[in-house]
């Protein structure tokens, strides 16, 4: 099962990789009418919440850099920023390296509990790496929607 997971987490993370290949730098920072964050921002809370779901949940320090907290964690926003954010190139880079790392973390310790267990905002609970890895699948899918979303408006 293990291999299946992992090869999922390829497939979830290409995606990913081929959306940010594709987008134009001098767009990513606007935020249109409605929204909260930018695609910018989408991509790079991608990672970090990756990052958290995995390393940090086991109570691992994450290798992200440390402004990525500060510009792309849960109530973060642009609007908000102080500095320049990392660049798109960056945050590409980023997603790769990080796939790589969590594919050789993670190899035989998907069961491996969590040091306590780690409930996200809507209340559901994750007692393994495992689960928490398997539940930001879902989390990469719904960010990725919101840059379609903000990418198709951008556009019109």
């Amino acid at each position: 099962m293990e291999t299946t997971i992992f090869k999922h987490y390829d497939t979830v993370r290409a995606i990913t990789e081929q959306s940010i290949s594709r987008i134009r730098e001098d767009i990513v920072d606007l935020v249109p009418e409605g929204f909260n964050n930018s695609i910018r921002w989408n991509f790079g809370h991608i990672a970090f919440i990756q990052e958290r779901l995995v390393f940090a949940a086991l109570g691992e320090k994450m290798s992200l850099p440390e402004e990525y907290e500060q510009f792309f964690a849960a109530g973060t926003k642009p609007a908000d920023w102080k500095g320049t954010p990392p660049s798109l190139d960056d945050i590409s880079s980023q997603l790769s390296q990080q796939k790589v790392r969590i594919k050789e973390y993670l190899q035989g310790r998907l069961d491996q509990e969590l040091p306590e267990p780690f409930t996200n905002k809507a209340g559901i609970s994750f007692y393994t790496v495992g689960e928490s890895f398997l539940f930001s699948f879902y989390h990469e899918a719904l960010h990725m929607e919101n840059i379609k979303k903000i990418y198709r408006f951008i556009k019109k």
